[in-house]
């Protein structure tokens, strides 16, 4: 399981190709190059490829690096998400939002599937609260949300606005104070430039457009970002070891 004290790195695999054989290709090769380079975990999601995809990839991995942290993420599927951790001896799922997202009617009905899917498991499950594209329909504040979302992940993921966007120190701070100690990672947006800021209150970021040419989504890992990347947090955990 990921040690949040340690403020992990996860990289996302997304899965990008034109066929599966080139899907897997690209995927091995990222995973060596965040592995190379001392990223923590890498992530896999459906977000070129499919859920076909994310079972091979989650296959190679759980044969040729079990004793490599990963998870998964099936975007718009946190079932199959539990199921296929559960199945590949995953280390940990994303799910993009556990709370707030729907009316309260609708949120007692989800509460009670998430809370009962997560008993008897050996992954932890990342969280989203207030998460990119996710609407707010809850009626309640920040903190109740949170409150209700400590019950339902082991780690609340938030964002800014979009993917590839900064998600605001301010939003960080606020979620800090919110969370106290309960763990809490940037999903989005993080750079090389602000991530010994974002550490400062997160316990940990998941990262994919900015390692990728151009710093786009779209774009193939460049080994050379993920260095200059993982330098800087190497920088910010040697000057911060005594915390």
């Amino acid at each position: 399981m990921l040690d949040f004290k340690t403020k992990p790195i996860i990289a996302m695999l997304h899965l990008k190709g034109n066929s599966d054989e080139e899907i897997m290709e690209r995927m091995i090769k990222e995973t060596e190059i965040y592995y190379k380079n001392g990223v923590d975990a890498v992530l896999v999601e459906n977000y070129f490829g499919d859920v076909e995809n994310c079972i091979q990839a989650l296959s190679y991995l759980h044969k040729n690096m079990p004793d490599k942290y990963y998870g998964v993420n099936i975007l718009g599927d946190y079932r199959k998400a539990f199921e296929l951790a559960a199945k590949y001896n995953a280390d940990f799922i994303q799910i993009d939002s556990v709370c707030g997202h729907l009316e309260s009617e609708k949120d007692s009905v989800y509460a009670n599937e998430l809370i009962g899917l997560m008993k008897d498991r050996s992954f932890q499950v990342l969280g989203g609260l207030r998460f990119k594209y996710q609407p707010i329909r809850s009626g309640r504040t920040l903190e109740e949300d949170a409150e209700f979302a400590k019950m339902r992940c082991d780690a609340v993921v938030t964002t800014g606005e979009g993917t590839g966007k900064d998600c605001p120190t301010e939003k960080l701070s606020e979620f800090r104070t919110v969370l106290e100690d309960f763990p809490l990672i940037v999903g989005a947006g993080v750079t090389a430039d602000n991530v010994c800021e974002k550490l400062q209150f997160a316990d940990g970021v998941i990262i994919g457009s900015w390692l990728k040419d151009e710093h786009h989504d779209y774009g193939d890992v460049c080994e050379e970002y993920v260095k200059v990347f993982m330098e800087k947090v190497f920088e910010y955990r040697k000057a911060n070891k005594d915390e």
